[in-house]
């Protein structure tokens, strides 16, 4: 059963109600910055959990001044759309709602998952296409039209002014621009939702070396024998996500298979697909490329 901590009262609770019916997942993301970014992300695996555990769900992304950047964003990160709704009063007879919103964000009450900001010190530079630099002209005047808008209306609370991704594959504004996405969801990955993540070159890199190391493996790995996902493992996995969603923990069992030296290939890779279903990295992506 999937348990997260209500931010309200610190206090675990169910965030699938006791008897089957629906759970209404509502997103409280006003900016487009980094942190409204990641607020999409942790409702994106509050659903993907509920889902697994056979939870039917309602996700709504509510608010918001810039929710096309917003939006845009979310979809190159792989995060499932959210419907719009600007009331949300008459529900749909839902049996627990769940609020994802940034620390000290507004919401009506009810049980509330507050995620933590995302930290960046300057230019990235080191992952993808060069970041924040070398813009076109039509780069460059959209960056400068954005930050006149950001001047004038203000930002997200905590977060950069700007959010430009032109082209549809960039993600997250100002100095991450041009980051894989893949790479940027695993990087915001490594640090549980309740703890701030700073997003600096070191940590891009590591995320970009895991996931193409990852990627590799499951393609040769594919080519084995299938075999089931060890009990025990997928055990873990669970215990893992249920407890709170601790993605950073489902990492670590990730990397115990990796290099568990009595474990069949074939089990390997359905291990690692099975955890894909919650964690979205398109793991499998590279199926049939290994030499």
């Amino acid at each position: 059963m999937l348990r997260i901590i209500d931010a309200r009262t610190g206090e675990p609770v169910d965030a699938a109600p006791a008897r089957r019916g629906l759970t209404r997942v509502e997103v409280h993301a006003p900016g487009s910055g980094l942190t409204d970014l990641r607020v999409l992300l942790v409702a994106d695996l509050l659903v993907r959990a509920l889902e697994l555990g056979g939870t039917p769900v309602w996700a709504l992304l509510t608010g918001g001044r810039r929710r096309p950047e917003l939006r845009a964003d979310a979809t190159a990160l792989g995060i499932r759309p959210f419907e719009d709704s600007p009331d949300v009063s008459a529900g749909l007879g839902e049996a627990q709602v769940v609020h994802v919103t940034a620390e000290g964000g507004a919401t009506p009450d009810g049980v509330r998952i507050a995620v933590a900001p995302v930290e960046t010190s300057g230019p990235v530079t080191s992952v993808g296409a060069s970041v924040g630099s070398d813009l076109t002209p039509r780069e460059s005047a959209t960056r400068r039209a954005a930050t006149r808008e950001s001047e004038t209306s203000g930002p997200s609370a905590g977060e950069p002014a700007t959010s430009d991704s032109p082209s549809g594959q960039s993600v997250g504004p100002g100095p991450l621009r041009g980051v894989d996405p893949a790479v940027l969801r695993l990087a915001l990955f490594t640090r549980h939702h309740n703890a701030p993540v700073r997003l600096e070159a070191d940590v891009l890199g590591e995320a970009e070396a895991a996931l193409a190391r990852w990627r590799g493996a499951v393609a040769r790995w594919a080519r084995r024998p299938s075999r089931p996902v060890p009990d025990d493992v997928r055990g873990r996995l669970r215990d893992a996500w249920d407890d709170d969603l601790d993605v950073p923990r489902v990492l670590g069992v990730l990397r115990d298979v990796e290099n568990e030296p009595d474990l069949p290939d074939g089990a390997r890779f359905e291990t690692y697909a099975y955890a894909d279903r919650l964690l979205g990295l398109e793991l499998t992506r590279d199926l049939g490329a290994a030499s």
